[in-house]
């Protein structure tokens, strides 16, 4: 399910932006129909090949602002991200929690992320059929290209060939300790920092890989 891009209609853009009450909002606006963001959200999950039809978006709360758009110095974020919660309801009268992350810019929606239940729907990055590709792979990349260092380069750094520098930053591989410890050092970042944000334990006592 591609999302990015699409344009949000007024009606459930008026409802993203309504935060009455919240700091930085002076006034308290006029209340919004939320029936139409319901709609949409459920829109959304309709769209997902495996989803079970029976399940709708039967209602939504208040909207709560997460990030606010802004363009200070000190904040230069361009996208605006607020929580949804909300409830989903069978044709049997079953109902499940429902909590959806909306990001967007301007009247462009760019993500959505969804928790039903204990059941955490993510946006997807591989394409139908293929594994996800890991997200430490994004990580890499854009750490390389930040310090201009190559696939090549980095490789010889490391010890190891370029293949497995290519398949780490197209996220093929996952991060496996010794790697990430290897990789800290090439690039000079603290190893603990790099481990945290790969997900992984660095420790002297981890298992060693290739």
């Amino acid at each position: 399910m591609d999302v990015a891009g699409r344009v949000l209609s007024p009606a459930v853009f008026k409802a993203l932006t309504y935060w009455p009450g919240w700091i930085g909002v002076p006034e308290r606006p006029e209340p919004v129909d939320s029936s139409a963001l319901a709609r949409f959200l459920d829109d959304l999950l309709h769209e997902l090949p495996w989803w079970n039809a029976a399940w709708q978006v039967t209602e939504v709360e208040a909207v709560r602002p997460r990030e606010f758009a802004s363009n200070l110095p000190t904040q230069p974020n361009r996208f605006t991200e607020v929580s949804v919660p909300g409830k989903l309801c069978d044709a049997a009268g079953r109902t499940l929690p429902f909590f959806a992350l909306v990001r967007f810019e301007g009247g462009r929606l760019l993500r959505f992320q969804a928790k039903i239940g204990d059941t955490v729907l993510g946006p997807a990055l591989g394409r139908p059929g293929r594994a996800e590709p890991h997200p430490f792979g994004a990580v890499l990349h854009r750490l390389m290209v930040n310090r201009g260092i190559s696939a090549t380069d980095l490789a010889t750094k490391m010890g190891y060939s370029i293949a497995t520098v290519t398949s780490l930053r197209a996220g093929a591989r996952s991060p496996h300790p010794v790697l990430v410890r290897n990789i800290a050092r090439a690039l000079d970042i603290p190893e603990a920092d790099l481990a945290a944000i790969a997900g992984v334990d660095t420790a002297p006592n981890a298992a060693a890989g290739t």
